[in-house]
């Protein structure tokens, strides 16, 4: 087993989740190789990295909390390929829509190195196991108490203040 490949590909799924959730766009583009595909449930299908992403930041844009968590994975590498099944456990808050939605699923994600020998996504996807959704009127005592994104938080800005 390439134990230095799974840790490559542990970290680049570490990012692409990470992205996600920070709304860091230019780096969840670069989770991805250009003709990378993703089939997320039954009915979101994208054929290449362009399409993915511009779907990713106009629907988990600033309006939308989320967090998503990826782990016990299961890599397989063959030289410069390989195969990853994780578990996803996710909540997606929408306040201005009153939407609370948590659910878990199994990613099966390709790997492929790229030109300059780094690992990237080539597909990506998982199947639910279940998702529900939730009137956040039907939670009255809920509170959000803290969102980065409803106080104007640059997620470039942030990253750049991170890294000094």
């Amino acid at each position: 087993m390439d134990l230095e490949a799974v840790a490559e590909i542990t970290r680049l799924k570490h990012r692409y989740t990470r992205a996600l959730d920070t709304k860091d766009w230019p780096l969840f583009r670069e989770t991805l190789l250009p003709d990378a595909t993703a089939t997320y449930g039954e009915h979101l299908r994208f054929e290449d990295r362009d399409a993915l992403c511009s779907f990713m930041e106009i629907t988990l844009g600033p309006h939308v909390v989320t967090e998503h968590l990826c782990g016990q994975p299961e890599i397989d590498v063959i030289g410069d390929v390989a195969t990853g099944t994780w578990v996803l456990a996710d909540t997606v808050i929408i306040p201005e829509d009153g939407m609370l939605l948590r659910g878990a699923a199994f990613y099966h994600d390709k790997y492929a190195r790229n030109e300059a020998g780094e690992w990237r996504i080539a597909h990506t996807g998982y199947e639910r196991t279940y998702e529900l959704v939730i009137s956040l009127a039907d939670l009255p005592s809920l509170q959000l108490t803290s969102n980065r994104w409803a106080l104007g938080i640059n997620p470039q800005t942030a990253a750049e203040a991170a890294a000094e």
